[in-house]
Order: structure tokens, then C-alpha cells, then sequence
């Protein structure tokens, strides 16, 4: 009694890649409390390493609450106030709807894939204007 059923979910991780002078932090799994730390971590460092763009990889999330939202509008925050060009990679239906619904999706580009996301940072690193 008070068993509901097998635990099925997947646990979480965090992988980063680099692609020229992007960063990509990849997530798969699902984007709770529980293991939100280790995500912002590896956002923060790479945005400390000041890449010339983030794409922040969600096409692997399971599960995008309050955590994840949250998570999406502090790398928004964070990139701005470095100067970094970032996108968000997903077409998946558990990351685009809670974005739709709290209407965070205005405030970052959303791309179906990585490669998408890529190609968009990579044009708005060559607008940014030279110093």
C-alpha cells in the first residue's frame, strides 16, 4: 500500500558542447527542483566564458514546469547582460506550451533544432555590431 506504481523517470543530465565559438548546453530528462542546480551551473559557466553565443539544447526534456520556466527567463537575463546571443532548441510539446502559456516564449528565440538554433546565433553574432 502506498507504492503508486514504478518510478519511469529518466534521470536528468547536462551536457555541454561547442561548436566554434557557441556553447550549447544540452538537457535531457526533466527540468524539476530536484535537479535544477546542476543546469544553472552549467549555464552560468559557460555565460562566465562569455561564448559568442548559447544555445540552451531542451529538445531531450520530458517534463518543463515552474523550474524550467524560470531557468529560461534567468539565461535570458544573464546572456543580455553579457552581451551573448542565445536561442532555445526544442520542438517538444512539454517545453513550447508552459513557454506559450506565461508568454516567455516572446522573450527568447525558440528553434525546432539545434542546428536551427545554431545557425541563428551565428547571425546575430555577425549583426552585433564590432567594437
Amino acid at each position: 500500500m502506498g507504492e503508486f506504481g514504478n518510478d519511469t523517470t529518466t534521470p536528468t543530465t547536462t551536457r555541454v558542447h561547442h561548436h566554434g565559438g557557441v556553447a550549447v548546453v544540452e538537457v535531457a530528462g526533466e527540468i524539476d527542483m530536484a535537479c535544477d542546480q546542476s543546469i544553472r551551473a552549467a549555464v552560468a559557466d559557460q555565460l562566465d566564458r562569455r561564448p559568442t553565443g548559447l544555445v540552451l539544447d531542451l529538445t531531450g526534456v520530458d517534463f518543463f514546469g515552474s523550474t524550467g520556466i524560470q531557468l529560461v527567463v534567468e539565461t535570458v537575463v544573464e546572456a543580455a547582460d553579457r552581451g551573448v546571443a542565445l536561442a532555445v532548441a526544442t520542438d517538444r510539446r512539454a517545453v513550447l506550451r508552459p513557454l506559450e502559456i506565461t508568454d516567455v516564449r516572446r522573450l527568447v528565440t525558440i528553434h525546432p533544432t539545434v542546428r536551427d538554433a545554431l545557425a541563428a546565433v551565428r547571425v546575430d553574432d555577425l549583426s552585433t555590431p564590432l567594437r
